[in-house]
């Protein structure tokens, strides 16, 4: 969304446009009047000079509110906020600020440095590179010790990491470092837990959905009253379920054929799906995006009746492509399907920059 305010330019007014040399023999009548008019004419002067003012003050806080807005990067989707950037083969960093987290970091933008949880699908540095520094700077902001997500198989080398720059900058670098595989449950607060679900990469990688909780009462208490319910309640019985629903679901790097696992269900059907696109056009080919391990825009138009999201947000475009070709490409799904995809452009210029 682009917005443009114009100040209107305005002169400013003399407020003292009479001042004369000091007279010391007693002025004329003629002088009298003139010097009231004069007066007079100061203080239109004035007040024509102070609404100018008033309307400048208003002119700059309609300006301050929208910079805050051009300067507020991120969508809105489902009524979740998700900032972020994602370039492919350069870095990607998506933050979720409503769940304290961020999916991968690639860089460490200093966004993500506020979030307590970060979620690393694959061990390539445009992914992992700013992990290091992340846990550096929650220290140096004596934020607590930031709980990081990984595959098993990459934990005990990003252990390593760490650990060698623990020794490289003779620092603490205070950290939790999760194991957590595909299928397996974490709660990361009260009301919010998260699955992986499988990927497919040139390397090993996982995706994974985050889920609210929320409770429902027992199919076997529903015919009872209020009353009833809560004695049931006083009495220790478990009468509710909790109930998981899939809120946001990212993929990482991956080719399309995590959309034909039957376990990956839930992150086809979560309110939101943060997934990559990292070829838009015929330049290169469907074979060549699986050959790297990626997905082409062309599968997604081709994958369009399984995906049964609210929103999904694109990411991880080739570096090639300019926000005109991006856009333009997201335009051209079916229109079942553009009327829900949003496509990440932070991180990419304009052709016409």
């Amino acid at each position: 969304m682009q917005i443009s305010l114009t100040n209107s330019a305005f002169k400013t007014p003399q407020i003292f446009p009479f001042c004369q040399p000091f007279i010391s023999q007693k002025p004329s009548t003629h002088q009298l009047s003139l010097q009231q008019n004069l007066h007079v004419n100061a203080l239109k002067g004035s007040s024509s000079y102070l609404s100018d003012i008033s309307k400048a003050i208003d002119h700059e806080e309609q300006y301050l509110q929208a910079q805050q807005k051009v300067n507020r990067k991120g969508v809105n989707l489902e009524g979740i906020t998700i900032e972020g950037v994602s370039v492919g083969g350069q870095e990607t960093c998506i933050i979720v600020p409503q769940f304290k987290c961020a999916f991968d970091i690639g860089r460490c933008p200093k966004r993500a440095i506020q979030q307590d949880f970060v979620f690393i699908t694959n061990a390539h540095l445009d992914h992992i590179g700013g992990l290091p520094l992340y846990v550096a700077s929650r220290g140096l902001y004596n934020l607590k010790p930031p709980t990081v997500f990984v595959p098993s198989w990459i934990k005990e080398d990003v252990e390593q990491l760490i650990d060698i720059y623990r020794k490289l900058g003779q620092v603490e670098l205070n950290v939790e470092l999760v194991a957590l595989d595909a299928g397996e449950t974490y709660e990361m607060q009260n009301n919010l837990v998260v699955r992986p679900f499988r990927t497919q990469h040139v390397i090993p990688s996982q995706g994974y959905v985050i889920y609210s909780i929320r409770k429902k009462l027992k199919k076997e208490y529903t015919h009872l009253n209020e009353n009833q319910v809560e004695k049931l309640k006083e009495s220790g019985e478990e009468i509710t379920d909790n109930i998981l629903s899939p809120e946001v679901a990212f993929t990482g790097d991956t080719t399309s054929d995590f959309y034909h696992d039957p376990l990956n269900a839930d992150a086809l059907k979560a309110k939101v799906l943060i997934t990559e696109a990292t070829f838009l056009d015929d330049s290169s080919s469907i074979d060549h995006a699986r050959q790297y391990g990626h997905t082409h825009i062309f599968e997604i138009m081709e994958k369009g009746n399984r995906i049964s999201n609210k929103a999904v947000l694109l990411t991880h475009f080739s570096s090639r492509y300019n926000i005109e070709d991006i856009r333009q490409a997201a335009s051209k799904l079916q229109s079942k399907l553009s009327a829900k995809v949003v496509p990440l452009t932070e991180g990419f210029k304009s052709k016409h920059s």
